[in-house]
């Protein structure tokens, strides 16, 4: 019997962690061209445009801090600062469980709890001379309170490697690729300004779209956790 239970709390583990576990850029992508309802097999024209639709449409927009921010209150009638605490601490423990995807700040008192995330290559791009690779860092506060969770949804910059000489020109010329680390702001990205080349705007529109996307995913996770438990079964009936 005790075997028995050892096996089912594992696999209760396991299976939590699938849930919970952060979104890689392959998974992102399908979920984005879903949510966006793009096709099956977008090109880049199909980010700009979709980039451009969310702008319009005001789903993003800069904020004072010259980033993007979305912010949600979720309700949670009758269930305690103290359960939600529990609730979403484990939630975000089984997120942000690596190097990159971390916990910064869990203070159970404050009610407060902030993880920075990291998904690599949310946006990939060959140019003539260059190759790009964008990657995100979006930070995700949770604020807890008796009866609700007010979850925070911030980026400021996408972390970028910009590889000179690797754009199909450059390998056919046979140019030296040179990896250079940079910092796009979102403020710099399009379509919030014009962007001073193809590349960047091809590359920046898909990062805006796959972070919108995410900030959607990320909520809704919140919400199912919040509003339904992690498992499905949690009561105080046992």
């Amino acid at each position: 019997m005790k075997k028995l239970f050892l096996l089912m709390s594992l696999l209760f583990v396991v299976t939590l962690g699938a849930k919970a576990q952060m979104l890689n850029a392959e998974d992102l992508e399908k979920y984005c061209i879903a949510y966006l309802k793009l096709p099956e097999k977008p090109k880049d024209k199909d980010w700009v445009a979709a980039a451009q639709r969310l702008k319009d449409a005001e789903e993003v927009s800069i904020d004072k801090n010259n980033g993007l921010a979305w912010s949600e209150i979720i309700p949670a009638d009758g269930v305690s600062k103290e359960k939600l605490y529990v609730i979403l601490n484990y939630w975000y423990t089984m997120t942000f469980n690596d190097a990159k995807a971390v916990i910064q700040l869990n203070d159970k008192e404050a009610g407060t709890i902030i993880g920075k995330g990291y998904v690599v290559d949310i946006a990939e791009h060959t140019g003539g001379m260059n190759h790009y690779q964008v990657n995100m860092q979006p930070i995700i506060k949770a604020d807890i309170k008796d009866g609700k969770v007010r979850i925070t949804y911030t980026i400021q910059a996408f972390p970028v490697y910009k590889v000179k000489g690797g754009g199909i020109l450059g390998v056919i010329g046979g140019a030296k690729a040179e990896t250079e680390g940079q910092n796009w702001m979102i403020s710099k990205c399009y379509p919030f300004v014009s962007a001073k080349d193809d590349d960047h705007e091809r590359s920046s529109a898909k990062a805006i779209c796959m972070t919108a996307g995410f900030s959607n995913y990320i909520m809704n996770k919140i919400k199912e956790a919040v509003q339904h438990g992690l498992s499905g079964n949690e009561n105080d009936d046992w």
